[in-house]
């Protein structure tokens, strides 16, 4: 449990402090993937195509560099199945060998390389035969994991099967802002869970072949919140939890449990209140005082009601906070949202909830699937043009958090605080 003294906050001294990013949203060019197609058809719902992206397929240098002048002790990435597989049953040497690369800059930094094997994105030629919903999809995962962490899994620090599985069925057949856009199809949204619930249940197994790291699942939790008498529904948020409750209580084998949060979703009787959660658009959405870029509402302490959850949950499952922050032009605002949900994360130690560190989204400006290059997440800025790092105050701040780990008693201002 974290202690405090008279004058600081501070957090366990195995806490780790770091950024995340992944592969398509910042390597660029990663032409061989269903959401390169995606992005460029007719009657997209996605806002521009990913292109360059951050370069940082060349560049992984300088991003974990920027991790380390930031003090900061991880570095979240993922790997491109698209590049390791680019046509069925053919593994690549030279991108295994460009990931691997990977993880010794991190480890010759000092810094933890936590590893996603797979975040949003697939194989052109596994799309084509229907992609999540391929009855060979779950056979097909467990050989890429198990080739992949043959090569890789010795120098891992933390594994992460799939990012975000409630989305995969979700965010492509209900809501339809990723491939294939299809909208309002729930009964293959939950043929996709089942599939993609299998598939992490063995990719993990093959990882575990050839790691000691501790494996598991990455899970997007808002923090939902029913006032007013509200009853639960079957809303895209409340079938997201009850896709990721399933992942949490089928966790005895996982080592850890991610969670991603950045908001509330808050429900009355006649629905979602406030900004609630929406969809990437393509139309611009104007950030206020109280809600960001997304259009989300900016309510850093919905880590208090997603912690708690993912505790009780999975029984105690040891947690990693694999995302969370804000998209916003404003960088004193994403100070502000770090500090505040920082103070939220200690409270939840200070209770005796067992959380391992804490991986801020994102470490650049990157691509941000179906609403582009508009939402700024980053805490280093990059020049769409010359692929320039600008790291931000933001950043400094959440390392000199990581540094002492620990925060001052006085929570910092941000102007617009009401």
């Amino acid at each position: 449990m974290a202690s405090s003294d008279s004058h600081m906050l501070k957090f366990p001294d195995h806490f780790l402090f770091g950024a995340a990013t992944s592969a398509h949203q910042t390597e660029g060019n990663n032409t061989n993937s269903d959401w390169w197609d995606f992005e460029r058809k007719t009657g997209t719902p996605v806002r521009e195509p990913s292109g360059d992206a951050c370069d940082s397929y060349h560049r992984y240098h300088e991003d974990i560099a920027i991790v380390r002048d930031f003090g900061l002790q991880a570095y979240r990435f993922s790997i491109e199945w698209a590049r390791i597989e680019p046509a069925e049953g053919f593994f690549s040497n030279a991108e295994l060998a460009h990931y691997r690369r990977m993880v010794e800059a991190c480890r010759e930094a000092g810094i933890v390389p936590v590893v996603t094997f797979h975040h949003f994105t697939l194989p052109r030629w596994l799309d084509a035969e229907g992609g999540f919903l391929s009855p060979r999809f779950v056979e097909l995962f467990e050989r890429y994991c198990d080739r992949t962490a043959r090569a890789l899994g010795d120098l891992i620090g933390w594994a992460c099967t799939i990012n975000e599985p409630e989305g995969a069925g979700d965010a492509g057949w209900v809501v339809g802002v990723h491939p294939p856009g299809i909208v309002g199809d729930v009964q293959s949204m939950w043929a996709v869970a089942d599939n993609v619930f299998d598939a992490h249940r063995k990719g993990a197994a093959a990882i575990r072949r050839h790691t000691d790291a501790p494996v598991g699942v990455t899970l997007a939790l808002q923090d939902i919140q029913y006032v007013d008498g509200a009853e639960p529904g079957s809303s895209p948020w409340e079938n997201n939890t009850r896709v990721s409750d399933r992942f949490m209580e089928a966790s005895a084998d996982d080592e850890f449990v991610g969670i991603q949060t950045y908001t509330r979703i808050v429900i009355g009787p006649e629905g979602v209140r406030g900004p609630g959660l929406q969809p990437d658009k393509k139309n611009d959405i104007v950030e206020t005082d109280w809600t960001t870029m997304t259009g989300w509402e900016l309510y850093p302490e919905a880590l208090r009601g997603t912690i708690h959850r993912a505790a009780r949950i999975s029984g105690g499952k040891p947690i990693l906070l694999t995302e969370n922050g804000i998209a916003t032009r404003d960088d004193p605002k994403r100070a502000y949202y770090i500090d505040k949900a920082l103070r939220t994360v200690h409270e939840c130690l200070q209770e005796g909830i067992d959380v391992r560190g804490y991986l801020y989204w994102s470490l650049l400006d990157n691509y941000e699937w179906s609403g582009g290059y508009q939402p700024q997440f980053g805490i280093c800025a990059v020049d769409r043009e010359t692929f320039e790092r600008t790291p931000k105050p933001s950043g400094f701040y959440l390392g000199k958090i990581a540094q002492s780990r620990a925060l001052t008693r006085e929570p910092i201002a941000w102007p617009q605080m009401r």
